[in-house]
């Protein structure tokens, strides 16, 4: 560490930084935007605005609570006869026999220094590379189709066996956005059972869009303090890193793709990268929800050398999503990068715009791709096979059949009706993705359906500011020293990139049928229950 801290190099960033942080601060502008930073914290729109954020989470002292708890207390009554029975004292004495076999190992030693339930957070922000593992490497087709229920059902019986037993706080965790979710998932329940001319389709579409949903239940129960908190966040961000790494390598290579990946006029562009998922939009998705987090690192980490890392992890994201040249990703990291500044740090703004800027003057098949979406031949190619050809066709396909119950769970607009093409395609009608996550629930649940959809993700909004606000509780931030070094410590900065992470995808979801992925739809709601973790239910959050 002192041979970094006195190198050229270290040296180098931190006059430069030094000589950028004072630039600004002095600047007119910088103290402008003091003055006003100062002026609105006594205004009444702010005290309204922490008003807002400082409503408590009511899930504790709600009926399903109460509930959950009677389910609790009956099953530790059940978890006090298994204490006592020869299943559990095999499993102790497997155990103690697995302790022992591996004492004095280093290997060993260091797997044991990390929890069991957080070896399964590790599993599951390590969800697309086994996926990759089991599909695409060891080619075991059968074990890849089952794996993620198998998951989940392991998970769910691992919980149980943890409250039964009493080895766990985390029980009976309720948040108003969990109650949206059941309720999404009724609605579904009920669409399903109302429209379905097939029985089968109609239930694999409806599992293609709640499933997933699960995890948030299962992520808001595995995380019982700060320290899993952590270790979920480190491992995804982790796993996006290398990500990017092998994305900018494929760039490098000029990895092949379809030729329909990109258009006829944009022939300055040499390759669109996709690592392990595929799709360069999925990808861009997935770098998107990465980014944010990975940069809030850099706020939070005390070390220099790991505030080092995070901004060199940060920018092999970045640039991996430039690769990608998916501009709905593109508009999702922009949304991302506003709201992450307007929480810590305004001075992105102008580092983003400046960025924008050189990219769009220095790499032509970047300002090529974008004008494009201005021209007469995008609106004339979109108009014939493109995105505006494929939303008309469902909007025409909605109204033509029942506009508020919808066309059906799984018959058409994504991977469910894509894998059972039952009927008969025409010249007006063909089968193909939606494009848009949200238009794609509107024709197969209806206008009922797109409601609740939208006021599931409205309460994730809302309670996901509410709990930004409320996860820094607690921790007092000197105003007068450097953003980049004030927060250092508190646990708020996570959840600012989770939130805006998660924000982004939503952008990208009008663009592409990002949920369509299982593993997105689970990094996408285990996140979202890291974030409501963070904000509701930490053992020592102060008020």
């Amino acid at each position: 560490m002192n041979i970094w801290k006195n190198s050229q190099v270290c040296l180098f960033f931190a006059g430069l930084w030094l000589s950028l942080y004072r630039s600004w601060r002095y600047s007119l502008l910088g103290r402008m935007a003091q003055g006003l930073h100062e002026a609105s914290e006594s205004s009444a729109a702010f005290r309204l605005w922490n008003r807002f954020c400082s409503v408590e989470n009511p899930g504790p002292k709600s009926a399903y609570a109460g509930l959950w708890n009677r389910v609790r207390s009956f099953w530790q009554l059940l978890g006090e006869f298994l204490s006592h029975s020869v299943f559990y004292r095999i499993i102790i004495w497997f155990r103690d026999l697995y302790l022992h076999l591996t004492k004095g190992s280093v290997v060993f030693g260091w797997i044991n220094r990390i929890s069991l339930h957080q070896w399964v957070l590790v599993v599951f922000a390590m969800y697309l590379p086994l996926e990759y593992v089991l599909r695409d490497v060891l080619h075991l087709a059968l074990l890849a189709s089952a794996w993620e229920e198998l998951f989940i059902l392991g998970v769910i019986v691992f919980l149980l066996w943890r409250i039964g037993l009493k080895q766990t706080q985390a029980i009976g965790r309720t948040t108003p956005v969990g109650s949206f979710l059941l309720l999404f998932m009724a609605v579904g329940f009920l669409l399903m059972s109302l429209i379905r001319p097939n029985a089968s389709i109609a239930l694999a579409g409806y599992r293609a869009q709640v499933e997933y949903m699960i995890w948030f239940f299962l992520i808001l129960h595995l995380i019982e303090d700060d320290e899993d908190f952590k270790v979920l966040c480190y491992t995804f961000t982790g796993v996006v890193f290398l990500l990017s790494l092998h994305g900018i390598y494929q760039y490098i290579i000029a990895v092949p793709i379809p030729s329909g990946w990109v258009s006829a006029t944009e022939a300055g562009v040499r390759t669109r990268v996709f690592s392990l998922t595929g799709s360069p939009n999925i990808f861009g998705s997935l770098l998107v929800m990465g980014a944010p987090l990975m940069a809030s690192l850099m706020y939070y980490c005390k070390s220099p050398l790991l505030k080092f890392f995070a901004l060199c992890g940060t920018g092999s994201m970045c640039l991996c999503l430039l690769f990608t040249f998916s501009k709905g990703a593109w508009l999702g990291i922009v949304l991302a990068v506003v709201l992450f500044s307007l929480y810590l740090d305004k001075r992105l703004l102008g580092i983003m715009g400046g960025a924008v800027a050189l990219i769009l003057v220095a790499v032509p098949s970047v300002t090529n791709r974008l004008t494009y979406l201005f021209t007469s031949d995008y609106a004339e190619a979109s108009a014939v096979g493109g995105r505006t050809l494929r939303w008309e066709t469902g909007w025409n396909l909605l109204h033509d059949n029942n506009p508020w119950l919808g066309f059906g769970l799984g018959r058409f607009g994504g991977a469910v009706a894509m894998n059972n093409q039952v009927l008969d395609e025409t010249e007006e009608f063909s089968y193909f993705y939606m494009d848009n996550y949200y238009l794609k629930t509107m024709v197969e649940m209806g206008y009922i359906g797109l409601i609740f959809f939208v006021l599931l993700l409205a309460a994730l909004a809302v309670w996901g500011i509410r709990a930004i606000h409320q996860s820094g509780y607690g921790y007092a931030a000197d105003r007068d020293i450097d953003p980049l070094f004030r927060n250092q410590g508190n646990l708020q900065v996570l959840t600012v990139g989770i939130f805006t992470g998660l924000a982004g995808v939503l952008t990208h979801c009008y663009f592409e049928n990002i949920f369509e992925e299982p593993y997105m739809m689970a990094y996408f709601w285990g996140l979202a229950a890291a974030l409501m973790y963070a904000g509701f239910f930490r053992r020592k959050k102060e008020g």
